[in-house]
């Protein structure tokens, strides 16, 4: 095995002396795609802390940061702290009334975000929000025929592809080739607890949706992401809550079997269950198995071996090889999604994908078997 090697730039001679028909794509990180003030947001509902991370993406790309808001003065003293560019709003009105902000990013509690997004896209504005976006099907409806309306884009923050390198690098390594027609994703999402610093909403379904609905998204959009899938049934799902009775709507478990549209087959699991021992919060993994070849993504650690993350593991017909991508990459999520809402296209997600990512693990949801045990 060809262990940390750098990433070759693209061949272009698919006739080499060794027979390699394939080398990997690039990795360039990305560029800001707008100057000072071209492109200005707001932050609002600062309720999870993906806020930052939905935040510094858009800021690395050139986006200037105005506005933030929350009826909690210390969220908002907290982000002020991080980004002391911008001004507290004294309401949420502020910011909508506001001709210069173009997208406000939210990351409300999961049962709230449809109803920011919806009073956003009313206003004029794009959306941004953080995963899950919606926790019922009714909420989704709703945001479609509001998002239709108006012609206002409802994005969303699914960042275990988005701003994870190693599965953005992924995706290149897909779209170029490296493994042929993907057939099977498997998500791997485990997540520690931190049962005591979370906030009571995070522990009422009503709130937080379920646990397919909530971290379970991640997984259903890498899967019609990376499988090429315009949409997929859901052909099994389970929750369980088996170590934390004293949270009896809590689902600590969870996993579904979907398969696309396009025959590729699809299971992942995600869970509460990350021993303290891992030196992070949760060891993610991804299998994609392709017509010639697998890749496996260790995305926050590679256990055992070494703490840091975002490794590529790729087999093909020309060998076996692993990457280290982390800083090499970059997010280019976040440029293109700017320049949607500037020129009004759909290179960084499709509105239809965004959708249908959330709708499929509303129905993973609330099809789900509860196991006892």
């Amino acid at each position: 095995m060809t262990d940390n090697q750098p990433i070759p730039p693209r061949s272009n001679d698919a006739n080499r002396a060794d027979g390699m028909n394939y080398a990997p794509v690039s990795a360039v990180k990305p560029k800001p795609v707008v100057a000072p003030g071209e492109f200005v947001f707001a932050a609002a509902a600062l309720d999870h802390g993906h806020i930052y991370g939905q935040t510094n993406g858009l800021i690395e790309a050139g986006a200037t940061l105005k506005w933030v808001y929350d009826p909690d003065p210390a969220k908002v003293d907290a982000f002020l702290k991080t980004y002391p560019q911008a001004r507290p709003a004294d309401s949420l009105e502020r910011i909508l009334n506001d001709p210069e902000v173009k997208l406000v990013a939210g990351a409300a509690i999961p049962s709230e975000r449809a109803a920011l997004g919806i009073r956003v896209m009313e206003s004029g504005k794009d959306y941004f929000t953080d995963k899950s976006p919606f926790t019922t099907l009714e909420q989704l409806e709703e945001a479609k025929a509001t998002a239709s309306r108006t012609g206002r884009k409802y994005m969303v923050y699914y960042s275990e592809r988005l701003h994870v390198e190693s599965a953005v690098y992924a995706g290149q390594l897909i779209k170029d080739g490296a493994i042929g027609r993907v057939i099977q994703v498997i998500g791997m999402g485990p997540h520690r607890l931190n049962k005591g610093a979370r906030p009571e909403w995070f522990f009422r379904k009503e709130n937080y949706g379920g646990i397919l609905c909530d971290i379970g998204s991640h997984q259903i959009e890498q899967f019609l992401y990376y499988a090429g899938c315009k949409d997929a049934t859901v052909q099994h799902s389970k929750v369980a809550n088996y170590a934390n009775p004293d949270k009896p709507e809590l689902e600590d478990f969870g996993d579904a079997t979907l398969i696309g549209d396009n025959g590729a087959t699809n299971y992942f699991r995600v869970d509460w269950f990350t021993p303290d021992g891992l030196a992070t919060w949760g060891d993610g993994r991804t299998l994609i198995l392709g017509t010639e070849g697998y890749i496996e993504l260790r995305k926050y650690i590679d256990v055992g071996r070494e703490n840091t993350g975002d490794h590529v593991y790729l087999v093909n017909r020309s060998g076996q090889y692993h990457y280290s991508v982390a800083g090499q990459v970059g997010y280019p999520f976040f440029g293109e999604l700017i320049l949607d809402c500037i020129h009004r296209t759909e290179n960084a997600m499709t509105q239809e994908h965004a959708f249908k990512a959330a709708e499929l693990c509303l129905i993973a949801q609330k099809s789900a078997v509860r196991v006892t045990g």
